[in-house]
């Protein structure tokens, strides 16, 4: 694959600190220390835990507290890591469960298939009369589900679900949800009138973590699928939060459909802004640029923002703005992203 990679994390079970990643890639690339030469019985061993498939799904049963009979289930497995576990663990429960793309070959993961490609799950969901499909992708630490009707319901949905139905069983800590600066303002919104809060951190699961490790909340996640259930897993895991929300389906007898209703999602529109690498942070300064984020929130008041970050890794400045109306959104995001790329070349 084009975009692949190695996830390290440490003796708790943690993603590594953004500064260790860094340091670990200058010492390989760079060469900025001395690596150590371990000899003898100094020397790492690799552990092979020939279980593991086993004692996986047999942990994932202990944090539900139902079966899943009479459930028709729909999977997409993206040719990745849940192409065992979660057929596996689905029909253990009871569930019917038709697969798809479970068959890895090394070289398929992820293609048009997963969560970032859920179409063909939509329509299998339509056809096969199922109550839900659950879309992963290739490491399975992301959900995206599907309503009996065809509909997606993303991450801020999947946390509105779950945060709802922890709170209502005493089991969200402050009643805090924690979440990013991408959250949907529908799920803020859901929250609050339900009595919950949103806190919101920066993008990526790493964050939500940290900031939920920091202040002692045990639930959050991202836009994405990237969920974490820190009374259960340390990281995002797409299967145990699939099982959750089929809990929720399961104790509340209602569709997906109903559950996701909660929730008013607000159109989200990205643009990317091309612009010189050492001024993708001049935005902050630059009055012109700042008047004119401050005109489109004044137009859409309250039931709008905007939000700019710039990427850590391209010459980028990202423009997220969300509002009740697509067109308008569309052409305030394109007039802001002409109007930075003028100003910071």
């Amino acid at each position: 694959m084009e975009y692949n990679g190695i996830k390290f994390f440490d003796s708790l079970g943690h993603k590594l600190p953004d500064e260790l990643e860094e340091r670990i890639e200058s010492i390989i690339l760079d060469g900025m220390e001395t690596m150590p030469v371990p000899m003898g019985m100094e020397v790492g061993r690799r552990v092979r835990f020939r279980n593991a498939v086993r004692d996986y799904v047999s942990f994932l049963k202990k944090t539900i507290d139902t079966d899943l009979k009479g459930m028709k289930i729909v999977l997409d497995c993206a040719n990745g890591a849940s192409y065992e576990v979660a057929p596996t663990l689905f029909g253990s429960l009871g569930a019917e469960v038709i697969s798809t793309y479970h068959t890895p070959d090394g070289i398929n993961i992820n293609d048009n298939c997963g969560s970032t490609y859920p179409g063909k799950l939509q329509d299998l969901v339509r056809e096969s009369g199922a109550d839900v499909g659950l879309a992963f992708d290739g490491d399975a630490d992301r959900l995206i589900a599907v309503s009996e009707h065809g509909n997606l319901v993303d991450g801020d949905q999947i946390m509105l679900i779950c945060g709802l139905d922890m709170m209502k069983r005493g089991l969200l800590k402050d009643n805090t949800v924690v979440g990013t600066v991408m959250s949907n303002m529908g799920l803020e919104r859901a929250l609050k009138k339900a009595g919950c809060k949103l806190v919101k951190t920066n993008v990526g699961d790493r964050y939500v973590l940290e900031y939920m490790k920091e202040h002692g909340f045990n639930f959050g996640g991202e836009q994405s699928g990237h969920i974490i259930f820190l009374e259960h897993n340390t990281t995002g895991d797409g299967i145990l939060t699939a099982l959750q929300l089929l809990g929720v389906m399961k104790r509340d007898d209602k569709p997906l459909s109903e559950l996701a209703a909660g929730m008013r999602k607000y159109p989200q529109v990205l643009v990317n802004a091309r612009v010189s690498e050492q001024d993708k942070l001049r935005y902050q300064d630059d009055e012109v640029i700042q008047g004119e984020i401050r005109k489109i929130e004044a137009q859409f008041k309250e039931d709008g923002r905007v939000l700019i970050r710039p990427s850590g890794t391209e010459p980028v400045v990202r423009i997220m703005i969300e509002g009740t109306n697509q067109r308008e959104i569309e052409e305030a995001a394109v007039r802001l992203a002409v109007l930075i790329e003028q100003r910071l070349r």
